[in-house]
């Protein structure tokens, strides 16, 4: 593989993290990051350079000397932040008293922007809500044409749990499915179809109409 080929391969990932965060980031225009603070704009760093630059401020908020840039670098070290890195960060720098050196505070189409170092900060943790929502986002819009199983509803439950209505090619109705939303999700999301129509671990759900019975995966 010759050097250009290499640097297309690199710029490629870059790009193609860049789309992903934005994706996720979009939540949050009318769900706030952290606060009263919401995503407002999220822009690729310029001249390829592998960082991102995600605006926050209050809702509806457009003018640019109430708002706040950041720009964070893709690369941690050989690999690349997650979009879940990203949001941490984002919730980090904007929280608390952080002090920036002069060369990393600058401005840009009349926003304060502020160069983040990510060994200089404590990155807060995904939030169970935030992994619930990345789970009901990869079943509500599947990457894959042909899928087995469809998302027909959800609700919060108590305990940090997630109860999934889900529709299957295998079985007639409406299955409903306890999670426990956390890291593993990709396992969960390959897995999910073949687990609904497992009998051993089904149950009553007689105190919830909405489906044909439960599948308790959460301990999965």
């Amino acid at each position: 593989m010759s050097d250009r080929d290499l640097v297309s391969e690199d710029g490629q990932e870059i790009e193609d993290m860049q789309a992903e965060a934005a994706g996720l980031l979009l939540d949050f225009v009318y769900a706030p990051l952290l606060q009263d603070q919401h995503v407002r704009g999220f822009l690729p760093a310029p001249s390829r350079a592998p960082a991102v630059r995600a605006v926050l401020g209050g809702r509806h908020e457009c003018s640019p000397g109430r708002l706040t840039a950041y720009e964070i670098p893709l690369r941690a070290g050989e690999e690349l932040r997650t979009t879940h890195d990203i949001v941490g960060l984002l919730r980090a720098v904007h929280t608390g008293t952080h002090i920036y050196s002069a060369n990393r505070v600058t401005s840009v189409m009349g926003m304060d922007l502020y160069l983040v170092d990510p060994d200089q900060v404590q990155q807060a943790p995904f939030t169970t809500d935030d992994w619930s929502a990345t789970l009901l986002r990869c079943l509500a819009r599947p990457s894959t044409e042909h899928v087995t199983s469809q998302l027909r509803g959800f609700l919060f439950r108590e305990g940090g749990l997630l109860r999934l209505y889900m529709g299957s090619d295998e079985v007639v109705g409406v299955v409903a499915a306890d999670v426990r939303p956390g890291g593993a999700l990709t396992a969960l999301l390959a897995a999910l179809p073949s687990l609904l129509g497992e009998e051993w671990r089904t149950a009553d759900a007689a105190d919830d109409p909405h489906c044909q019975y439960l599948v308790d995966l959460t301990d999965w």
